[in-house]
């Protein structure tokens, strides 16, 4: 009995290394981004959404993450709209090959940018957006030198932007907005070589006029709304822009309208709640308009007849010192 019972005992330790070696020869997952990964877990409180992250099982296969078929290596991991709370851990730092990092829509997420992310040097999208964390925009994200998309929109950033963010040569877009940010629009915004990167600074508490340094950029979107810029715009259009989506809506800026032209590639442009004057300029018939807003102003003068300055209801007029004609009421 006592040998029968020993060799079962046997077999069954054999049948469970022999299943083991199986599973660990057949596993992609890099054991050090596992390890990275399972720590991230665990700072996280292990939620719900992470529940797929069992350390017995390939971690390439784990949800909210994504490997390179070629290395086996982490190279995504997006976490939205998930029912998470406390901080970035610093092991997200423990992932050398991660070119997508997305933290989106976690409104119990807090804390301040932490300096692991630094340490991403392959990351291409960095997504912190509709969360609550604070504390200032780190220089140390003008390390990311790979990074083609920078969004830490809609949470509780304050201070000033960092000059150091032009130093993204690569950049396709930056939204800084819907924060709590401060000061003036650096200069060296203006300075990012390449493709002008879309830019979005609505929704901030930015003060002072705007850098003439952006005037030699051919932005293909520009959002500088609700804030408290002041001066003189118009030396962000021109005939030979490439600009299409303008939104330069509840901010102090005062110019005259009049004379300034616009780029044929212009489809979005919304001026209202300002202090421009003059009256609206005939090139604007020649635009393929698909959005116009310039209420809230002090324009003045005939409503020029063509293009698609007619498709738009008053409301897109209205409110302006003497402004007339078609939609709005004929001049006198």
């Amino acid at each position: 009995m006592y040998s029968k019972l020993l060799v079962c005992s046997l077999f069954h330790i054999v049948f469970l290394s022999q299943t083991f070696h199986v599973l660990s020869a057949t596993e992609k997952c890099n054991p050090n981004d596992k390890k990275a990964l399972l720590q991230i877990k665990q700072s996280l409180n292990n939620p719900y959404q992470l529940a797929s992250w069992d350390p017995n099982t390939d971690c390439c296969d784990w949800y909210v993450v994504q490997c390179d078929p070629n290395t086996n290596r982490i190279i995504e991991l997006n976490l939205f709209s998930a029912n998470i709370s406390g901080q970035i851990p610093v092991a997200i730092g423990d992932l050398p090959f991660l070119e997508t990092l997305i933290f989106r829509k976690l409104t119990n997420l807090t804390g301040q940018i932490p300096q692991a992310i630094a340490k991403l040097s392959n990351l291409k999208l960095l997504r912190l957006s509709y969360t609550n964390l604070s504390g200032s925009i780190p220089n140390f994200l003008s390390q990311l030198q790979k990074l083609t998309f920078l969004d830490l929109s809609y949470n509780d950033l304050t201070g000033s932007i960092p000059i150091s963010l032009s130093q993204l040569h690569n950049l396709d877009a930056l939204h800084l907005d819907h924060n709590q940010l401060t000061g003036n629009i650096p200069e060296s915004l203006g300075k990012f070589t390449g493709k002008s990167p879309d830019l979005y600074l609505s929704d901030n508490r930015l003060t002072g006029p705007v850098p003439t340094s952006l005037g030699a950029l051919n932005f293909t979107v520009l959002d500088l709304s609700r804030n408290l810029l002041q001066g003189d715009i118009s030396f962000l259009f021109g005939a030979n822009k490439t600009i299409q989506i303008v939104d330069f809506s509840r901010n102090t800026f005062e110019f005259d309208l009049t004379n300034v032209v616009f780029p044929e590639s212009l489809t979005s442009l919304d001026l209202n709640h300002n202090r421009i004057t003059g009256r609206l300029p005939e090139g604007l018939t020649k635009l393929n308009l698909q959005y116009l807003n310039v209420s809230y102003n002090r324009l003045c003068g005939q409503i020029p007849t063509g293009g698609q300055l007619q498709s738009f209801d008053g409301s897109s007029y209205a409110h302006n010192k003497c402004l007339c004609g078609a939609p709005l009421p004929p001049c006198n």
